[in-house]
């Protein structure tokens, strides 16, 4: 069975708070929300709705990939639109039929990271910024550019622990070693960085060799539960627990917890949703395999249950918009390069996961949030106030 024009216009008809204009696959053109539409959809070929029904993102993702959807306008705010649509087929029970209802499998995490990690530095560095930082950046100024974002966000993470040169810090997830680096150079810790990323651990230590930095820092290719290593004053990871599976999250902080010294600091950040965990199939098969957006009380739960105690809890969901939309102007003004490595179905793709994510941190349909805790009483070697955080 397909799904004909009748039940796509009941699945659309109150799906967004803009004007939106859609084309069936007959030719037959209706508009919802008014008129002057701001974007217009085109919908070229029918959907089957036992595809659709099965799952609803992997189905319309995979339909806008092959050119069976076509927008004109943007993604982003289409998609922020039917996020913040009470009626919306994404949030009113009568079309919860619609949504994903897969289950979660064990993750195979390196063959995970390197499915996302490993599509090679170069196509990367095109449209990130020099710090090579893929992650959320922290806008202390609007007219901040990306790379002094980023750079601001490594600073932020640094100064909430509070550092001591000569200490030790162990980074998880280090991607491609700013914020390790920086630990090393400017705050004289001795680092270590935790990737599953070839080209992450070949990036690091090429970076390493060239700051002079060999006795203060090493990168270690190697899974974050298998290192062999004293416990370390602070810990980092940045970007890391929503990659680690919901049935391994309290094994994560547990090991945290396991490597952090008595009475040390970690600060963990991450995309959190505040509403409860929550996966997507598209997401999962195509951009993060074994991802899982856990829920903030999810996480307070295991980093409580992991015997820690928490100092600081802030949350930069604007933060992570802003650097998605610059992502994706930066990714549309390489296509030409992009061109030369990936077919027009990966750009689409590509281009659709910016875009929705950013749509999804503008509506709050997830967020950003930085969890700094101790082990131990609360802050019990830090500062009384937040002051110290914002200190030159």
């Amino acid at each position: 069975m397909v799904l004909d024009n009748m039940l796509f216009k009941q699945l659309l008809k109150h799906s967004f708070n803009i004007p939106v204009e859609v084309t069936y696959p007959n030719g037959k053109v209706e508009q919802y929300g008014g008129l002057n539409p701001e974007v217009k959809i085109k919908i070229n070929e029918k959907i089957s709705l036992k595809v659709l029904t099965e799952n609803a993102s992997i189905a319309l993702g995979e339909a806008y990939m092959d050119g069976k959807i076509e927008v004109e306008g943007s993604l982003q705010k289409l998609i922020t639109s039917a996020y913040a649509n009470a009626d919306s087929f994404l949030n009113n029970n009568k079309f919860k039929k619609f949504l994903p209802k897969q289950s979660h499998t064990k993750s195979h995490s390196k063959e995970d990271v390197q499915s996302h990690y490993d599509l090679g530095n170069d196509f990367y560095s095109l449209w990130l910024d020099k710090t090579m930082t893929y992650s959320c950046a922290y806008f202390e100024n609007e007219t901040d550019s990306l790379e002094q974002a980023q750079r601001n966000k490594v600073e932020h993470i640094l100064k909430k622990l509070d550092p001591k040169p000569g200490k030790s810090l162990l980074d998880i997830g280090c991607g491609w070693g700013t914020l390790m680096l920086t630990a090393a150079k400017k705050y004289n810790l001795k680092v270590v960085g935790i990737t599953l990323s070839e080209e992450q651990a070949k990036f690091v230590r090429a970076r390493i060799k060239e700051l002079g930095l060999e006795q203060q820092a090493e990168v270690i290719l190697e899974d974050y539960r298998e290192i062999q290593h004293e416990p370390f004053d602070y810990i980092t990871s940045v970007g890391m627990f929503e990659h680690v599976g919901q049935e391994n999250l309290g094994e994560y902080f547990q090991t945290i917890a396991k490597y952090l010294a008595n009475d040390g600091v970690a600060l963990i950040h991450g995309i959190t949703r505040q509403q409860g965990g929550a996966y997507n199939g598209w997401i999962d098969k195509y951009i993060f395999p074994g991802g899982y957006i856990p829920g903030l009380l999810e996480n307070l739960g295991h980093i409580i249950d992991a015997g820690m105690q928490v100092a600081d809890v802030e949350t930069l969901r604007r933060h992570y918009q802003k650097t998605l939309e610059i992502w994706d102007q930066n990714f549309n003004q390489v296509l030409p390069a992009v061109r030369e490595m990936h077919d027009e179905r990966f750009i689409r793709m590509w281009d659709l996961y910016l875009q929705a994510c950013a749509a999804s941190f503008e509506s709050g349909n997830i967020d950003c949030i930085q969890y700094l805790i101790s082990k131990g009483p609360s802050g019990k070697n830090l500062p009384k106030t937040r002051a110290y955080m914002y200190q030159a």
